[in-house]
């Protein structure tokens, strides 16, 4: 639409300097605000947990006591060590997994290597966070410890150099927020949609929304293998006494 003199001065002047016959102008040049106001539908209410307390609709998955949210890969009851509000790998007792399963998830779990430092690269506060029991990102001591990039803490093991190294020294509590879209299968092993993870380690992003290459393994190629929507979490023993505490999930 071509803007006569009197629609441009319409639409640059204050309304109460506008004629009548210009406010009508300026009224009919101007679209309504209201046209592009969505009431519907209203989002639930989530009280954020105060310090480090989780939302109100999270899942505690470790509440600091005990470990009945968790068992044995076998099923076994779980064998990992629970002391001073954490509990800790027991090495060669095998990993852990969470009785009930999850897909698309945010998920905060703390971590701590031991402040003792023994071994390089790999070999110094190994463990990882299995996202569905296949998809890991790598938990090491990677504070002054060299190793390959992407094997490194908060990479996705194999797969993906964290952006940065955000790592705290050995023997303090470091944190991981993760976000977690479930890969979508077609026919057969067809992937739909990938998995999709971001991972923010100790407040700083480090993985921005990328998608896995299927399930992460030590060597050879990645693939997707189907499997449920809906899978337990799983804690790796790697040998290391890693500790972990205030582990919860909020479903997507």
């Amino acid at each position: 639409m071509r803007l006569t003199s009197a629609s441009l001065v319409a639409a640059t002047l204050p309304a109460f300097l506008l004629s009548p016959i210009q406010s009508a102008i300026a009224q009919q040049t101007q679209p309504d605000p209201k046209a592009t106001e969505v009431w519907q539908p209203v989002p639930r209410t989530v009280t954020p947990g105060e310090g480090a307390a989780p939302p109100s609709d999270a899942i505690i998955l470790f509440n600091g006591k005990d470990l009945d949210a968790w068992q044995q890969v076998d099923g076994s009851p779980a064998k990992w060590k629970v002391s001073d509000n954490s509990f800790t790998v027991v090495k060669s007792t095998g990993n852990l997994r969470t009785k009930r399963a999850f897909g698309d998830c945010q998920l905060h779990i703390e971590w701590r290597t031991p402040a003792q430092v023994e071994g390089e690269g790999q070999e110094r506060g190994n463990s990882g966070v299995f996202l569905q029991g296949r998809y890991e990102v790598q938990v090491l001591d990677s504070y002054d410890n060299i190793t390959f990039s992407n094997g490194q803490a908060a990479s996705v093991y194999k797969q993906y150099i964290p952006l940065v190294n955000a790592s705290k020294p050995p023997g303090e509590w470091q944190s991981y927020d993760i976000i977690f879209r479930a890969p979508r299968f077609g026919s057969g092993d067809s992937v739909v949609t990938p998995g999709y993870v971001t991972v923010f380690h100790n407040g700083v992003l480090v993985q921005d929304h990328v998608a896995l290459k299927g399930t992460t393994v030590n060597s050879g190629t990645p693939a997707y293998h189907r499997h449920e929507l809906k899978e337990p979490l799983t804690l790796q023993d790697h040998g290391f006494p890693v500790s972990y505490r205030n582990i919860w999930i909020r479903e997507l």
